[in-house]
């Protein structure tokens, strides 16, 4: 550069620093999906009140949050448009499976306990819904609850005489009270206890009757996690950190815990009296050596064994699918249900555990 004048020089050398900027500022950026539900809709409030912020400069990366429909967020995420995703163990196993994404579960948030349910007109029994048309969102837990009700009612051999319709969860509540045609809806709260305040209007099973069974979870794709960087599992952590601190905030009492509580039911347009009834029916880990321990637990693996199964018998697996076993799970003490070298579903305890022992 010495050829050039010296205000020359000076104008190139600004210029470089000008152009270096954006590359030095540019942070790995990550994206969390989320959908209706007492158990998701917290990430709307770690996102306006800065918790993700926090956690995300924390660890020199950029988190954002998008909120969907649920059927929605889960194409998202297996289309790669999204890096994790809130969603049940049932859509965490078949969903990402049948399109071949390995996928892992980063936090245990809870299991309803309640919130999921099967409602009827008229006072129906449920030898009665046969021949009868029933609203739910296909391929989801609703489908999973619906299939276990007639079980434990010794009726699932009447499953296929059920006319079922596949209806949104925006669209079931106004679907199902403006149509008296459909004996029977199966979806999740807030739509149920709105569903419930109709006349003639009851719940016939809930998800209380198969605790356990139904979990709510923060998932995220291996390539994510598994990225070269390390920026993946950076990511995980933060969202752990942001997680228990919500979880912390929304776990105390008095008006503090209220204001907070209040501020998360504005992600669902709802009141403070119905996100506390929806909370009534679900059981929150709050503490996340409970969300550990319950994920290290042997009753996670018969649950599962549940789930996978169903999945299974109703194709929810993919194509050529052609045992139980060919869409394996790992389990944080290197088990693993089905084929070693099929695992498609994997349970990491860590990010937890490192959140109960303060290590994030």
């Amino acid at each position: 550069m010495d050829g050039f004048p010296k205000t020359m020089r000076r104008g190139i050398f600004l210029l470089c620093i000008f152009l270096s900027i954006p590359a030095l500022a540019q942070k790995p950026s990550f994206t969390v999906g989320w959908s209706i539900y007492a158990g998701w809709t917290p990430y709307h409030y770690m996102q306006k009140s800065g918790l993700l912020k926090k956690w995300a400069d924390k660890y020199g990366i950029t988190i954002k949050v998008q909120r969907f429909d649920y059927a929605p967020s889960l194409d998202a995420f297996v289309g790669r448009n999204i890096d994790a995703c809130t969603m049940t163990n049932m859509e965490a196993l078949d969903m990402p499976a049948a399109s071949g994404v390995p996928t892992t579960v980063i936090l245990i948030g809870d299991y309803s306990n309640g919130n999921d349910a099967l409602l009827v007109r008229n006072g129906l029994q449920m030898k009665d819904l046969v021949g009868k048309k029933m609203l739910l969102v296909e391929k989801t837990v609703s489908e999973y609850l619906f299939d276990r009700a007639l079980t434990l009612n010794s009726l699932r051999d009447q499953i296929s005489k059920v006319r079922m319709i596949n209806t949104s969860d925006s669209d079931i509540q106004s679907a199902f009270i403006s149509d008296s045609s459909v004996a029977a809806v199966v979806t999740w709260k807030p739509m149920v206890s709105q569903i419930t305040q109709q006349k003639g209007i009851n719940s016939l099973f809930n998800s209380s009757q198969i605790p356990g069974e139904i979990l709510d979870l923060t998932v995220v794709r291996n390539d994510v996690l598994d990225r070269s960087d390390g920026s993946g599992k950076k990511f995980a952590m933060a969202l752990a950190g942001a997680w228990y601190e919500m979880m912390a905030l929304m776990s105390a009492q008095g008006p503090a815990a209220d204001k907070v509580l209040g501020a998360i039911a504005e992600g669902s347009s709802d009141t403070l009296a119905s996100y506390k009834e929806q909370l009534s029916t679900t059981k929150m880990f709050f503490q996340p050596q409970a969300a550990a321990s319950f994920g290290k637990s042997g009753d996670l693996k018969q649950k599962m064994a549940l789930v996978r199964q169903f999945c299974f018998d109703h194709g929810l697996l993919g194509k050529n699918i052609g045992s139980v076993d060919d869409v394996a799970i790992r389990y944080p003490d290197g088990s693993v249900q089905g084929k070693q070298d099929r695992v498609r579903l994997s349970f990491d305890t860590a990010y937890m555990q490192m959140a109960a022992e303060s290590k994030l």
